[in-house]
């Protein structure tokens, strides 16, 4: 591993929770301003964590605690290659190695809402897998290479070859985020449920090693939209974040206008994005390059 490599992977587990910290702020602070509330603060989803690691370790089982933990360092290390610049398959295996974690750690409780919750995840990680594989080829494609260190160090944005694959995992990023109307796992929102299904039997601790999770996830999510656009040109890194930005507002308007639809239409929504983004910009970068 390089020096800059180093530096890469010090930066993302350091700044990673607090930049995804401030996003899910803003986002809170958007949705209440759409929903004409004034919301919480800024930092609220930060003190909310905190509050959860000062909060007594109580658990339903040994194993449940130990699954959480194997969910959080599976989404850690996934961002950890991703910015180290490594190979963007293993990054993929590694997030859904993190998504296995967590599903088992839901059905080890033995509980009704946990279950649904799991079966709901499993639904989802089958209606997004696809799109995020097809993705990865994708970036194969436009760069000749697997690893992300030379998919960003090209003198042309990868969107210039690849705007279906950037429309299909703009879609997937709504579900990935467990966002409206696409939430069936769990939700994040009081406007959808009080129950929180795939996490509802996690609390202290446990809960928040699994929110600690969903920052890194979340981060890591962002840098792949981000390699649509970033180049070896350093001032990439500006329409990137703008672009960045952009996708957040967006999922934040849809979150807040579309009630959740049922399983069968998140896996027909999620298949035919898939095919038709993700298939055709496949079979135009296969014959053209």
């Amino acid at each position: 591993m390089t020096v800059n490599s180093v530096i890469s992977v010090t930066a993302y587990l350091i700044l990673a929770p607090i930049i995804a910290c401030l996003l899910s702020g803003v986002d809170r602070i958007v949705t209440a301003r759409m929903q004409g509330r004034r919301g919480p603060g800024l930092l609220q989803p930060w003190y909310d964590i905190i509050k959860l690691f000062a909060k007594e370790n109580t658990s339903v089982n040994d194993i449940q605690n130990i699954l959480v933990m194997a969910h959080c360092f599976f989404a850690i290390f996934s961002g950890a290659i991703f910015f180290a610049g490594g190979d963007l398959l293993l990054v993929l295996f590694a997030l859904t190695m993190a998504e296995v974690f967590l599903i088992l750690a839901a059905y080890s409780v033995n509980a009704a809402y946990s279950e649904l919750g799991a079966q709901r995840e499993l639904l989802q990680m089958m209606a997004y897998e696809p799109m995020t594989l097809l993705t990865a080829v994708g970036f194969y494609l436009s760069s000749g290479s697997f690893r992300v260190g030379q998919i960003i160090g090209t003198e042309l944005p990868h969107i210039i070859k690849m705007p279906g694959f950037f429309a299909g995992i703009c879609f997937i990023l709504v579900i990935k985020l467990r966002k409206s109307p696409f939430d069936l796992s769990t939700s994040h929102h009081a406007h959808q449920e009080v129950i929180k299904g795939l996490t509802g039997d996690l609390s202290g601790p446990a809960y928040g090693f699994s929110e600690l999770a969903e920052l890194y996830e979340e981060f890591l999510m962002l840098g792949m939209i981000g390699l649509f656009f970033i180049t070896d040109n350093p001032l990439s890194i500006i329409w990137t974040c703008a672009v960045i930005a952009a996708v957040m507002f967006v999922m934040s308007l849809v979150d807040n206008i579309f009630p959740r639809v049922k399983w069968e239409s998140l896996l027909k929504a999620a298949w035919l994005v898939t095919i038709f983004a993700g298939g055709t910009n496949l079979v135009i970068l296969s014959l053209f390059g």
